[in-house]
C-alpha cells in the first residue's frame, strides 16, 4: 500500500507523525477565521457585557490561547510546539448579526502552526457559543478556515476570499 503523498501515512498506509527532525527552524504564522452568527438581541448582550455568565469576549479569548497551547492533545498527529506568539481577536458585526473571530499563532520552529490556529478560532467559537447558549439556542458557528499563513518549505498561502 502506499501513501498517496499524504505525509501523515506510511508506505504501508498506517497513521505515522511526520518526522521534522531534518528541518530546518524558520518563522512560521498563521491566521485562522471563523464566524459566529446569532441574534441581534445576543450580539448586544455581548457588546454591552450583559451576559450572565460574565465577559464573553474575554473568556472566548482566553479559551482560544489555550486551545492553541493544547492542540497537540486534540489533534493526533500535531506536534508538540513551542509557541511564540497567540492573539486571538473579535469583530462584532450589527449588520450580519455576527461575530469574526481571528486566530493568530507564531513560532519558530521546524512546522508549521495552521492547526493551531484553526483549533484557537474553533475554541474561542465555541466558548461564545456555551456562553451565550442560554439566551441563544440557534446560534450558528461556520466559516471556519485558514486565512495566511507564512513560513516553511511551502512559502506563503493567503486565502483569496477573506470574507
Amino acid at each position: 500500500m502506499q501513501n498517496n503523498g499524504l505525509s501523515h501515512f506510511n508506505e504501508a498506509g498506517r497513521a505515522r507523525m511526520v518526522d521534522v527532525s531534518g528541518k530546518e527552524p524558520t518563522s512560521r504564522q498563521a491566521r485562522a477565521g471563523v464566524t459566529v452568527y446569532m441574534k441581534p438581541e445576543t450580539l448586544q448582550l455581548i457588546r454591552e457585557g450583559k451576559a450572565a455568565k460574565g465577559d464573553v469576549l474575554a473568556v472566548a479569548q482566553l479559551a482560544g490561547i489555550m486551545a492553541a497551547k493544547k492542540t497537540p492533545s486534540l489533534i493526533p498527529m500535531c506536534h508538540p510546539l513551542l509557541l511564540t506568539g497567540v492573539d486571538i481577536s473579535f469583530c462584532l458585526d450589527e449588520a450580519k448579526s455576527c461575530i469574526r473571530i481571528e486566530a493568530c499563532v507564531k513560532l519558530d520552529g521546524q512546522t508549521g502552526v495552521e492547526m493551531e490556529a484553526l483549533t484557537a478560532a474553533a475554541v474561542a467559537a465555541l466558548t461564545v457559543y456555551d456562553m451565550c447558549k442560554a439566551v441563544d439556542r440557534g446560534m450558528e458557528i461556520g466559516n471556519l478556515r485558514l486565512l495566511e499563513k507564512t513560513g516553511g518549505k511551502s512559502g506563503h498561502y493567503c486565502r483569496e476570499e477573506q470574507q
